[in-house]
């Protein structure tokens, strides 16, 4: 069986490491991982070598596409990689994709597929991100896949919901466990050896996208996001993960950067890669933002969480999550109690740490 799995960014590549491992050593399978996006794109940290170092075997990398980040950059984009994608459909024999997601990117390369009638696997499908662009694009891989491998109970109701019937909708749990299980994770020496970030001190992990269903919204946000900072630099360091290549992301990494530059509590990065990140939120404080993250991640230590604004709602909600408006007095009021005490536990709802194995299985029966 031929796959090609394809990865447009560093999350969803740090996401299906172990989906990858598993395809690539079983025999059955000649797996091409397709790396597009922003993976060649030195603005977001050329994280192709991740790719390289994630997979030894076929890699098919094709150049970024996205000049800026107006929305007519995002449409012209999206354009530009369907037309990449229409040679690598026509000139390839592939039996299934693989897509993550709900990025545009990801929409672009999975329904370039469509007209040359290649079965599609989707994975976390049936979720909610109300406050991003990202949601639509989610749904329609939905209906242009054959099978699903969801992360939750929830969301295999709605993807039935959505398409009207039970067929290939599998729950498989999600990949993220699977990583956080097998991953031996660094120590804060190696953490500060790599970071330059001694978490050993009180540190917020922060992730902030901007919420591109209000284009508008990021300039508004960054000035809260910059009270907050300021106000807790006696308290806590910042470690930052500049945010993807979404609407108005570049200008935000931007305002990031140069904060850091100004603050010596705040350090920015382009990416740490799965098993620093993971490694960073294990020893954090809490983290602070907007990222898928801290839902699903964020759940298996558990860590605090404070969510902020509209980007994630519609996503399940566990113990550990604080949901917070863009205001500065009310996120202050969050980390000053989520800095009081522990993390409550949480009942883990996203799987045993088995969803690659799953995955494969899948997709070997093609059922």
């Amino acid at each position: 069986m031929r796959i090609a799995l394809l990865t447009s960014s560093r999350a969803d590549l740090g996401i299906q490491r172990p989906l990858i491992r598993a395809l690539a050593s079983d025999p059955d399978i000649q797996l091409t991982v397709i790396a597009f996006g922003s993976h060649l794109d030195p603005r977001f940290g050329m994280t192709i070598d991740e790719v390289r170092a994630s997979h030894s075997g076929a890699l098919l990398e094709l150049p970024p596409v996205l000049k800026e980040d107006a929305p007519a950059d995002i449409g012209l984009a999206m354009a530009a990689t369907m037309k990449q994608f229409t040679a690598v459909w026509k000139d390839g024999t592939y039996d299934r994709i693989v897509a993550l997601g709900d990025r545009y990117e990801m929409f672009s390369a999975v329904y370039a597929s469509v007209p040359f009638g290649i079965p599609i696997a989707h994975i976390h499908g049936g979720e909610t991100t109300k406050g991003a662009i990202d949601n639509a694009f989610r749904n329609a891989i939905t209906h242009a896949a054959s099978m699903h491998f969801v992360a939750a109970e929830p969301y295999r109701k709605r993807v039935i919901e959505m398409l009207g019937h039970d067929e290939g909708v599998h729950l498989t749990g999600a990949l993220s466990i699977d990583n956080l299980r097998e991953l031996e994770l660094f120590d804060t020496r190696e953490i500060l050896e790599r970071t330059g970030v001694d978490l050993e001190r009180p540190t917020l992990l922060i992730t902030y996208h901007p919420e591109t269903v209000d284009r508008a919204s990021w300039e508004r946000d960054w000035s809260v996001l910059e009270q907050v900072l300021r106000a807790t630099a006696g308290e806590f360091q910042a470690l930052v993960t500049l945010p993807n290549a979404d609407t108005g992301g570049l200008q935000l990494r931007q305002r990031w950067t140069d904060l850091a530059r100004e603050q010596a509590h705040v350090t920015a990065v382009d990416s740490l890669g799965a098993r620093l990140y993971l490694s960073c939120m294990a020893h954090c404080s809490m983290m602070l933002g907007n990222t898928s993250s801290g839902y699903i991640e964020a759940s298996f230590f558990p860590k605090h969480v404070i969510d902020l604004g509209e980007r994630q709602t519609g996503r399940m909600v566990t113990s550990n999550i604080r949901r917070c408006p863009m205001d500065a007095g009310t996120i202050l009021e969050a980390v000053a109690m989520a800095g009081s005490a522990p993390p409550p536990a949480v009942d883990h709802p996203y799987g045993d740490g088995h969803a690659a194995e799953r995955m494969v299985e899948r997709l070997k029966t093609k059922a």
